[in-house]
């Protein structure tokens, strides 16, 4: 049986701008968000009161050193009280900032993860044959994931790196405007660096980083899936190609990338960690035309120690930036997955008691390649339809049009001579049961595995669909039985014996019609066996 790369036949629509609608979903729980937002500004503010207490404290010391008996004590004493109740303060305030954050982005995740799954669920087989599970993965587990990271770290660090400059622009033009200027100097050329360095790059950068990510998880998924076959040949990992070019290729683009930046970002971190230079110039060329000059020196001194201060703000506000791009790429990725629509559904579903197929004329395309064309057949109820052909003819498309994976492109499809598209998906998936080429069991019992086909069926249910599908035996024969979980303490089954548990969950679920993908592609002899006595 042929497999087939396919790409939804439906066209999407442009994704929101991956900025803009990570807003809208930060500020999915406002309440909470908002209150994040007001407590990180306020304990930005007030993280800055220590450094000018401290400033005054070191000024009344100074003012006072040739004469000790004038120093006011309880004025010291007072600032200092101040100095560590602010710092004590925005500690706290931030501590609730982050609560509120975390609230926000823990609801809002939980909310975009059940509306992302829902829709996954919504979406037909053939996107799901389309997209590996790799690059769904990588949507799920780091795409959205890092959403609750914006919203509950990022988020508020934004917000009060954007009010740092705020309340550092007054902070610097109260004591001396000329010093003032001389210290702001610096952070503006500090952002003209990074808009020429790190701009349009950086946009392009990050789309190209997320697709290396994307091919990696795309290859280490069937990488791992591959390991017996790479170890069975005594294969390493060079041998896989797709797997080893990926990786090669990440890392040869994040080294590039890396040496196109890092003379931007060195400049970056000089100018920032040393914006003291700039002001001792302007300090000693002020200083000649100074009439108190103790007043000035304190001042002086204050712009020195502030301007070190000043440099963990804006370099958080640097990676903020950058992740936030990061974050929003992830977005627009996610939003193409919600841009996928599923299949349209009948408005007035009807149902049919006849369970013959007939195929009228129907021809179908994946992409620019026709797969079927004008075919027309009937599938007898109470009867067995094989397809014989060679690889490549059409087979598996055949089958997964009839369950509707795909809608056909001309012609139609019949189920008592109703076509499947005046059916609901939920009423056509409850009369056709499926078993693919390549089974999948989930890593629980062999009793939730089959009842998977219904899951209202009791023990006896399941009992005898097993022993219809013939793996009640070897079932039985494992440590626990029918509790038997797959893939722990060692025990694993073969292909055939998988795929006898897969026709037993598709007995259980007892539909009139059943559509087998080669389903003993993969078995032994015996177990092909066995598998025809199940059929029958």
């Amino acid at each position: 049986m042929s497999n087939h790369n396919v790409k939804n036949s439906q066209s999407n629509t442009s994704p929101s701008n991956g900025m803009k609608r990570m807003w809208e979903l930060a500020f999915t729980q406002k309440i909470l968000v908002i209150s994040s937002c007001v407590l990180s500004v306020v304990s930005v503010a007030v993280s800055f009161v220590p450094f000018i207490a401290i400033y005054y404290i070191i000024r009344e010391l100074a003012m006072n050193m040739g004469n000790l008996s004038g120093l006011d004590g309880a004025y010291i004493v007072r600032l200092g009280w101040l100095a560590g109740g602010s710092a004590i303060s925005a500690i706290i305030l931030n501590f609730f900032a982050l609560m509120c954050s975390h609230l926000a982005a823990f609801k809002t995740l939980y909310s975009l993860k059940l509306k992302f799954t829902s829709h996954l669920a919504s979406l037909p087989m053939g996107f799901h044959t389309d997209n590996s599970t790799g690059k769904i993965r990588k949507v799920v587990d780091d795409n959205i994931e890092k959403i609750e990271g914006f919203i509950a770290h990022q988020l508020p660090d934004i917000v009060g790196s954007f009010a740092t400059p705020i309340v550092i622009l007054i902070i610097l033009f109260v004591f001396d405007w000329r010093m003032g200027l001389a210290t702001l100097a610096p952070i503006i050329l500090l952002y003209v660096l990074q808009s020429i360095y790190m701009g349009k790059n950086s946009i392009k950068f990050i789309k190209t980083y997320q697709d290396s990510l994307e091919d990696m998880n795309n290859a280490s998924v069937e990488y791992v899936r591959g390991i017996s076959v790479v170890k069975a040949f005594s294969q390493t990992i060079y041998s896989f190609r797709k797997f080893y070019d990926s990786i090669k290729t990440y890392g040869d683009f994040a080294l590039a990338y890396t040496k196109a930046f890092k003379n931007g970002f060195v400049m970056f971190l000089v100018v920032l960690n040393n914006i003291y230079i700039f002001l001792i110039p302007v300090i000693i060329w002020l200083s000649g035309g100074v009439e108190d000059y103790p007043k000035f020196a304190m001042s002086a001194l204050f712009y020195l120690v502030f301007s070190v201060a000043i440099t963990a703000p804006f370099l958080k506000l640097m990676y903020v930036s950058q992740k936030g791009r990061q974050i929003a790429d992830g977005i627009e990725r996610m939003d193409r997955v919600f841009n996928e629509k599923p299949l349209p559904e009948a408005k007035y579903p009807k149902t049919t008691n006849n369970f013959d197929i007939d195929f009228e004329n129907v021809s179908f395309s994946y992409d620019e390649a026709e797969a079927l064309s004008g075919i027309s057949f009937t599938a007898k109820q109470n009867e067995v339809t094989a397809l014989a052909g060679p690889s490549g003819s059409g087979k598996s498309t055949i089958a997964h049009l009839i369950p509707r994976f795909y809608d056909v492109g001309t012609g139609s499809i019949k189920i008592g001579k109703l076509d499947i598209r005046d059916m609901s998906s939920e009423y056509l998936m409850n009369i056709v049961s499926f078993v693919f080429q390549e089974v999948f069991l989930f890593q629980q019992s062999i009793l939730d595995n089959i009842k998977i086909g219904n899951k209202n069926a009791s023990l006896n249910d399941v009992i005898a669909a097993a022993k219809a599908a013939q793996c009640h035996e070897f079932i039985e024969k494992l440590p626990n039985g029918y509790d038997t979980v797959i893939g722990t303490n060692n025990i694993h089954l073969s292909g055939g014996e998988k795929q006898r548990i897969v026709i037993a969950r598709a007995i259980l679920k007892n539909a009139p019609i059943i559509v087998l993908d080669e389903a003993t592609a993969f078995a032994d002899p015996e177990n092909e066996h066995k598998i025809q006595l199940a059929f029958e």
